[in-house]
């Protein structure tokens, strides 16, 4: 008798330990949902590739810097190494900025992208300019490029491990392959080689990145790819490509994205999603009057931009392998340089953090795979 009494007593213990146990997975679970904490983009991808977000000085101190102590472990500046900002006269470089962004990256143990060497905008009109208010010449010009890239890339040697030489030299228009800005109409296409050649030889150890937009339209996809590849053939110091990953709840298609990853990743060279937002807005959405309301997150837009997050991460997960980076253009909703862009006064969500600094749904359905 005793012994049936031992072991049903037995029995209904292991029963107890075992909704014990689902009670208890059913609570771990949820520290991973969107009741719980976040452990961080940076915990979750561990094993896939760093996560990014740009920032400016302002962005250092506050609860802006605590979530960007805990959610990610690489960081762009968004304006401060632009030509423009960091070289505002020939004989005059403002290092302030950059070197906080620089200096808080070391302090936390983050990655560290620059941006940008080369752009034909955010550039100070005195690089095209001669003392009499002439254009230069293309010997004088690639000479500042030059003069300008070793200053910069020197400065940051060691601390900056890639950097964005060359931004958006592709025109968007069909008929023509590269964009006519004052770099390409003085110098031709070899300002775009020389760049490259000069940021490696001031930092050998550094990855070279060309960076560009709409890399999901076939057409600019093609000529970007074609000028990748002379550009290797010919042995230039090209190790990969930014998508910057400017897209919207309506473009581009999970296809189209995977096409671009696909194909410059042919050429040999890593890939990085480097500036990315999800506009709740078409680009086509031009609205000339406005009425309060107008720029409300609706339901339908949040389940619009949470299945775009869903798919993209899956695939940037599925690509691991190829791609070795991805940053957010901004922190969170409070602030994204798409807010009144391109239409005025007109509020954006694009981001996994709300403007209170909270993870949106996205945000979960991004961490849980």
């Amino acid at each position: 008798m005793r012994y049936y009494i031992l072991k049903n007593v037995l029995r209904q213990m292991r029963f107890v330990l075992l909704l014990i146990l689902i009670a208890t997975t059913g609570c771990k679970k949820k520290n991973d949902d969107n009741t719980g904490q976040s452990k961080g983009l940076k915990v979750y991808y561990s094993d896939f590739f760093p996560v990014g977000a740009s920032v400016g000085s302002s962005n250092l101190t506050g609860d802006e810097s605590i979530l960007l102590i805990k959610e990610f472990n690489s960081i762009t500046a968004e304006n401060a190494m632009k030509p423009g900002p960091i070289h505002p006269s020939e004989n005059n470089y403002y290092w302030t900025d950059a070197d906080k962004i620089v200096d808080f990256a070391v302090a936390n143990g983050m990655k560290i992208r620059g941006h940008t060497l080369c752009w034909h905008s955010q550039t100070a009109a005195w690089m095209f300019l001669d003392a009499t208010g002439g254009t230069v010449t293309k010997d004088v010009l690639l000479q500042r490029l030059k003069d300008h890239i070793k200053t910069v890339v020197s400065r940051y040697k060691g601390k900056v491990y890639a950097w964005d030489v060359v931004n958006e030299a592709i025109d968007d228009d069909n008929s023509k392959i590269y964009r006519e800005s004052s770099w390409y109409n003085i110098c031709g296409e070899e300002y775009i080689a020389k760049a490259f050649q000069w940021a490696h030889e001031a930092d050998p150890d550094a990855l070279l990145f060309y960076n560009d937009y709409n890399t999901e339209s076939a057409s600019k996809r093609d000529k970007i790819y074609n000028m990748l590849k002379k550009l290797l053939d010919a042995g230039i110091p090209v190790h990969g490509i930014g998508l910057q990953g400017h897209w919207s709840i309506y473009w581009p298609s999970e296809t189209d994205i995977l096409s671009s990853i696909s194909k410059f990743s042919s050429l040999g060279i890593k890939v990085q999603i480097t500036e990315l937002d999800v506009s709740v807005y078409s680009s086509s959405a031009n609205f000339s009057v406005r009425t309060p309301g107008d720029d409300t997150f609706t339901s339908d837009m949040e389940q619009k931009q949470i299945n775009f997050y869903k798919a993209i991460f899956r695939d940037f997960r599925t690509n691991k392998n190829v791609i070795n980076g991805v940053t957010f253009w901004n922190i969170s909703d409070r602030h994204s340089w798409l807010d009144n862009f391109p239409v005025a006064n007109r509020k954006n969500y694009p981001l996994l953090f709300d403007k209170d600094l909270k993870p949106k749904k996205a945000y979960w359905e991004v961490v849980n795979f």
